[in-house]
């Protein structure tokens, strides 16, 4: 049990850092009016496994971790939809754009609640995840996401990348 849970760990900590870089390279390329690329489904994948994976770790009641990852699998199913079943037509692009955005932030800050609690020294800064360091921390993320979400959504064009993720006749 103890080690299947480790592979679990180690799995589900994988696929978070991975979901994580794509999904910078997704708003990157978002903020720069690229087309969608193969980050893009790389990031909904990867981000929709680590919600799942997540809720495979032994738990006897509903804790914050389990509705962050309820959170998450919604937001990324408001991506897809926008993404594949409206192909970021009107205001599909940026429903997606802040989609995005908001699941790869939860990532992030699932990233800056473990590294608090694993990191030795972190962990000595903020123990109980109360204290200033904590949490000047996550609002220093919190406003970088807003401002992130606000740049997505002004220069992110549906049309255009949806072009280049679905090529030939609409």
């Amino acid at each position: 049990m103890i080690a299947a849970l480790g592979i679990l760990t180690g799995v589900h900590v994988v696929i978070s850092l991975i979901a994580i870089i794509a999904g910078l390279a997704v708003v990157l390329g978002m903020v720069r009016a690229k087309p969608l690329d193969t980050w893009n489904p790389l990031f909904l994948l990867m981000s929709a496994a680590t919600g799942v994976t997540g809720f495979m770790f032994p738990a006897h009641k509903l804790t914050p971790a389990h509705i962050l990852g309820i959170l998450l699998l919604a937001t990324l199913g408001i991506a897809s939809f926008a993404l594949y079943r409206r192909r970021l037509a009107g205001g599909w692009a940026r429903t997606y754009a802040i989609s995005v955005v908001i699941a790869l932030y939860f990532n992030v800050f699932v990233l800056v609640v473990q590294s608090f609690e694993k990191v030795p020294s972190l962990r000595a800064l903020a123990p109980t995840q109360t204290e200033t360091p904590f949490k000047a921390v996550q609002l220093v993320v919190l406003i970088s996401f807003i401002l992130i979400g606000i740049l997505t959504s002004k220069y992110f064009r549906g049309q255009k990348a949806a072009q280049s993720a679905f090529p030939g006749p609409s």
